[in-house]
């Protein structure tokens, strides 16, 4: 059973069906060299690199006249607007700048999946032949090099979900935007359980498999809103924007769960258990802060949980756990 999504309206949106979690601001640093050099090679006024995939705004269409919408099945051009119906009753056509030729070219990802279009526009209608389309295409694989870049800095390559730098970069972003609708925010921060007896009695495949196994129980579980990351090693973070205190134990009551519910399922000769740190803030707190202080709850969650194992155990726990600590800092 996973959390309802609240309003769109309420809190800030983070597209987590694309694995890199990319920020549009970090994306349009990045893009600008690229859409510099596009303008000087094509002679026009406009270029840029849109992330809202404006490109699927016009779909493929079949003229009368046998002519498909799309020049070529992955590139739309438009030499005239006024000309082009599929252009009629565009908002960007009214206005005295309004545009006259568009070209774009869609940004892919790993999968195949677009996450956004090189455009290109002009105010006066102009031709786009082969060698135009393909230097297009060109640019647009650029675009998706530095895409590529981007995951190779922010995601965890095992998981596939951000790691602590997209984390923190993207819980930034978040922050800043509740802080301004005055919305509040919950963090939580797990450290999985007995990760090293995994690792040492079933070998290292079967401990890269477990947190594979949270991590998508996480991502599942929690809302298309919620940032999840592997902070690394077996610790996880979740920032929840616009969330109080109840609605963010409903959630990790949901987790619970779900975490049984794969641990029945799954039938592995172990299972998953986390130890967990909570915090409820305003957005006015650093992300930081709020990690810090989550992460030492949980180590207080853990010690309650060594507290119910093994004598020798528990006091093993509680041994390693100052000296765990002070060396992943």
């Amino acid at each position: 059973m996973k959390m309802p999504d609240m309003s769109p309206h309420d809190f800030y949106q983070v597209n987590a069906s694309h694995a890199f979690g990319l920020l549009a601001s970090s994306a349009e640093l990045r893009f600008e060299r690229l859409t510099r050099l596009a303008k000087r090679l094509f002679n026009v006024p406009v270029a840029f690199v849109s992330l809202v995939e404006a490109h699927r705004r016009w779909p493929l269409q079949k003229h009368d006249d046998g002519r498909h919408a799309f020049a070529a099945a992955d590139l739309l051009v438009m030499q005239d607007t006024v000309l082009d119906q599929r252009f009629q009753g565009n908002p960007l056509r009214m206005g005295e700048s309004r545009v006259r030729f568009y070209a774009g070219c869609p940004i892919r990802v790993g999968n195949g999946d677009q996450l956004g279009t090189l455009c290109l526009i002009d105010d006066q209608p102009r031709a786009f032949d082969d060698d135009d389309q393909a230097l297009l295409r060109d640019l647009a694989k650029m675009a998706e090099q530095e895409l590529f870049a981007m995951e190779l800095a922010t995601v965890d390559e095992l998981t596939r979900i951000p790691n602590r730098r997209g984390f923190e970069a993207m819980s930034e972003q978040a922050l800043s935007l509740c802080k301004r609708l005055d919305k509040p925010v919950s963090l939580f921060y797990f450290d999985l359980d007995l990760f090293k007896q995994i690792n040492d009695r079933f070998g290292h495949a079967e401990g890269d498999r477990a947190l594979q196994d949270f991590s998508a129980i996480l991502s599942r579980n929690f809302r298309q809103s919620d940032i999840v990351g592997r902070l690394g090693g077996d610790e996880f973070a979740v920032l929840l924007p616009n969330t109080g205190k109840q609605q963010a134990e409903v959630a990790l009551r949901f987790l619970e769960k779900a975490v049984k519910l794969h641990n029945r399922s799954a039938k592995r000769a172990y299972k998953l258990c986390y130890s967990v740190g909570h915090v409820d803030s305003d957005a006015a707190t650093p992300i930081a802060e709020l990690m810090q202080r989550a992460d030492a709850r949980m180590y207080e969650d853990k010690k309650q949980h060594s507290h119910h194992g093994s004598g020798a155990f528990a006091a093993l726990l509680d041994m390693l756990l100052p000296l765990q600590r002070k060396y992943r800092h």
